[in-house]
């Protein structure tokens, strides 16, 4: 995966539900409905980066007050020279509140130290995070399309990923 360009990232969002995570039908969703769409995105030339996190309106999600809701928060940079109509009117209905990022807002990573990376370019962190996504989404792949995948499936990769580091995180 490439570094983003930061001046052409964009950001959408997927409404989740806080009871549909513990089960893991967020999961689901992500193989569902979120890797079928980047995959096509990146197929048409459309993105050339993408990452995803979970966040809800204390953590960026662009909301009304109430809406208390997670959301898959997706982040894409478009192609250079690609239309950005190209990518909001290939989006779904189910992808809500899409807008272009302003590069102040992801010229840092919280608790990312830029002053430590290789020239102090945060874009290296991005397309490590971008990494992680696609991890996500290749383990994801490897299972039969007529199974639901119980979240332990996911557990046990992560415990191999956090074993050779030998880090934990809450």
């Amino acid at each position: 995966m490439h570094k983003p360009n930061l001046d052409l990232m964009w950001d959408t969002f997927v409404r989740l539900s806080w009871e549909d995570i513990p089960v893991g039908k967020h999961i689901a969703r992500l193989r569902h409905d979120i890797a079928p769409l980047i995959s096509r995105l990146k197929d048409q030339g459309v993105i050339d980066w993408y990452c995803f996190l979970i966040h809800d309106r204390r953590s960026g999600v662009p909301t009304t007050e109430n809406d208390t809701n997670p959301y898959f928060h997706i982040r894409f940079a478009l192609r250079e020279g690609v239309d950005p109509d190209n990518l909001v009117g290939s989006l779904p209905k189910y992808c809500v509140m899409t807008r272009q990022i302003k590069h102040e807002w992801v010229d840092s990573i919280l608790d990312v130290d830029k002053s430590l990376l290789k020239n102090g370019e945060i874009e290296g962190a991005w397309r490590i995070i971008g990494e992680q996504s696609e991890l996500l989404l290749n383990l994801l792949s490897i299972y039969r399309e007529d199974v639901e995948i119980p979240p332990q499936q996911i557990a046990q990769f992560l415990h191999f990923y956090a074993n050779m580091t030998q880090l934990r995180v809450a």
